[in-house]
């Protein structure tokens, strides 16, 4: 399986000294990609397909914001990473600003997600190492993408959980500029992908499954319930199959089971997978109990379907056990 990783993935360094700053550096930091790089062996760059792919994906002044805004938020006197600390809460709508703070509000949904100097840069190519697997997937069947930051939580034009551009959109998108009739997205990360249902919910060519933690008692809160199945074009293209805190593997077989047996009802011709090791029963961010040796039965259980699929890198906390988990899923396929 071809694997793809950017070393300018590693500038995004933030401080923790700002609002829940700490919190984030304590998690998504860089010696998660170190953990996985030991145990998956040789990768290969990404080259530079330019912003148009992004494009496809988010606003333009979305971009524009997020390329800007640690410099911005520096050059109004700041220091330390930018964080939204203001929320529209209603009526969202564009509105122009004097002042960086306000529009890290309008494009921010939480205070644990922080821009530094090198989060552009790292979100950028992180976007470019998941286009690099489209096509390998389509030819070889298989590849995947050591994407950092992780993508999942990020929407046409917001930023939160971690995430700064959407990865698996943006993925999906150059998968039917490919050629591909219908792209179906699976996630397992252990938080609800709300970026990309958000961005699919209309639409009926790129279908979205997600298994994750109940937002009754979960973050992100305010996605991932039963009852999202899609609108308009896209109704009955969404699934969401949240499970309880505790959840084990024959738990969590069984929502694999259903998810996979959803996905192959609608006929997609190539599969995205968003993988997230969080489900992990040591993740100190997060509530299952997986263990390592269930990720090459969940790789196994998503690679008997039988679709090319391109397999992306979501969360993982627990650095200890995160190249073993990695690698044992990887080996399922």
């Amino acid at each position: 399986m071809r694997c793809f990783w950017d070393e300018r993935q590693r500038a995004h360094k933030p401080s923790g000294e700002f609002f829940n700053g700490a919190f984030h550096a304590a998690a998504e930091h860089r010696g998660r990609v170190d953990a996985i790089l030991d145990s998956i062996g040789k990768v290969e760059p990404p080259s530079d397909r330019g912003m148009e792919p992004l494009r496809r994906v988010h606003s333009a002044a979305y971009l524009d914001f997020l390329e800007s805004a640690h410099a911005e938020w520096r050059e109004a006197g700041r220091d330390g990473d930018a964080f939204p600390y203001t929320f529209p809460i209603v009526r969202r709508r564009p509105l122009g600003f004097n002042r960086i703070d306000g529009d890290l509000g309008l494009y921010g949904f939480d205070t644990s997600t922080p821009i530094a100097e090198g989060t552009w840069e790292s979100a950028y190519w992180s976007a470019q190492t998941a286009l690099a697997g489209v096509r390998p997937a389509i030819d070889d069947g298989r590849a995947f993408a050591l994407c950092r930051p992780p993508g999942h939580h990020a929407g046409a034009d917001y930023f939160g959980g971690y995430c700064y551009l959407n990865n698996a959109a943006i993925a999906a998108e150059a998968a039917l500029a490919n050629g591909r009739r219908r792209v179906a997205i699976l996630d397992v990360d252990y938080h609800h992908g709300n970026g990309t249902q958000d961005i699919f919910y209309g639409r009926g060519d790129v279908a979205f499954a997600s298994i994750h933690a109940d937002p009754a008692t979960d973050y992100p809160f305010f996605w991932g319930r039963p009852d999202e199945t899609g609108e308009g074009e896209g109704e009955g293209a969404n699934l969401n199959l949240p499970l309880s805190r505790g959840t084990t593997w024959p738990q969590y077989e069984r929502a694999l089971a259903g998810a996979m047996e959803w996905v192959a009802g609608l006929g997609p011709d190539f599969l995205i997978v968003s993988f997230g090791a969080d489900t992990w029963g040591g993740d100190p961010i997060s509530h299952f109990r997986l263990e390592t040796t269930d990720y090459r039965s969940i790789g196994r259980r998503i690679a008997s379907a039988g679709f090319p699929a391109l397999l992306l890198m979501e969360g993982g906390y627990a650095v200890e056990a995160l190249g073993a988990n990695v690698a044992e899923f990887l080996s399922g396929f």
